[in-house]
């Protein structure tokens, strides 16, 4: 990875932590995207100590925001002239209901919708960089996902998980479609199932609080390490025999088929078109 620009979302712990790590070790030039200046300038700090690695850079992204997405991209677009990789890494799982700057519920908000305008707006670099690569963490929870085309927001009812599951659909659906999209180009796009692991991501679940009250140790025999569950997105970032493989799911480092709701492609296509409806991306052509 010598020489190669890399964003990576979420990237101040967890799995998104290990991910940077390990890519920095290869000798990426990394930006960590994160909500907290602060947290991620300390987990910078580590990264640079423990990859003796010092192009790894701090900068602020709120993907519950359109407008700090879109400064972002402007700041690093003043900074660099490629990107190699794109991790689309960062998440919120089972929260109360909350909303984002614009008014979109969290878990669609961030997960998917967050990331779409992240992706799109970053297209044109990617493409002048190939090959280069993206790649979505969704989840298994997928398989439990439907689209609400009348409620993708949650306001008429909400369920904490039901509305994660449907943000991490979105996010398989927007996969497959985006690498339709880019056929002709030698970008890929691909989502990863990381499985169930012991992060930040789990706070608002009892297990979470199970899990650290009993230890890393006993905790690791009912999930999985962040070190472990970032080894997809590691393999997808840096495997050279993928590099012409897109549109696809991968889960414990093998490829695997995706949900049957994920293959509607009616619902895809309007999902596609709704979301840059909402991103106001309408000029935005693949």
């Amino acid at each position: 990875m010598d020489g190669k620009v890399v964003i990576i979302t979420g990237a101040s712990s967890g799995i998104g932590f290990e991910t940077a790590l390990d890519l920095a070790k290869r000798g990426a030039r990394i930006y960590m995207a994160c909500r907290n200046y602060e947290k991620c300038e300390i987990a910078r700090l580590e990264i640079v100590r423990k990859s003796d690695n010092s192009n790894i850079y701090n900068r602020t992204l709120d993907l519950a925001s359109f407008d700090s997405i879109r400064s972002f991209v402007n700041t690093f677009l003043d900074e660099e002239t490629r990107l190699d990789v794109l991790v689309n890494n960062a998440g919120v799982f089972y929260a109360p209901y909350l909303l984002t700057k614009e008014g979109h519920e969290m878990h669609f908000g961030v997960n998917y919708l967050g990331h779409f305008l992240l992706s799109n707006l970053l297209l044109d670099t990617l493409k002048k960089s190939e090959p280069s690569r993206i790649v979505n963490v969704s989840s298994y929870f997928h398989f439990a996902g439907q689209i609400n085309k009348n409620d993708l927001d949650s306001r008429q009812s909400y369920e904490r998980l039901t509305a994660y599951n449907q943000s991490k659909l979105a996010l398989v659906m927007f996969t497959r479609y985006l690498a339709h999209q880019l056929r002709c180009t030698r970008v890929t796009v691909n989502a990863v199932n990381p499985g169930n692991v012991l992060t930040n991501i789990t706070r608002h679940l009892r297990v979470h609080r199970i899990a650290h009250a009993v230890g890393p140790v006993l905790s690791t025999f009912f999930m999985k390490t962040p070190r472990s569950g970032a080894q997809t997105s590691i393999k997808l970032a840096v495997e050279p025999k993928l590099e012409f493989i897109s549109g696809k799911y991968f889960s414990d480092v093998k490829e695997e088929e995706v949900a049957p709701q994920a293959k509607d492609e009616q619902t895809t296509e309007w999902l596609w078109h709704e979301s840059l409806r909402l991103t106001e991306m309408w000029d935005r052509s693949a």
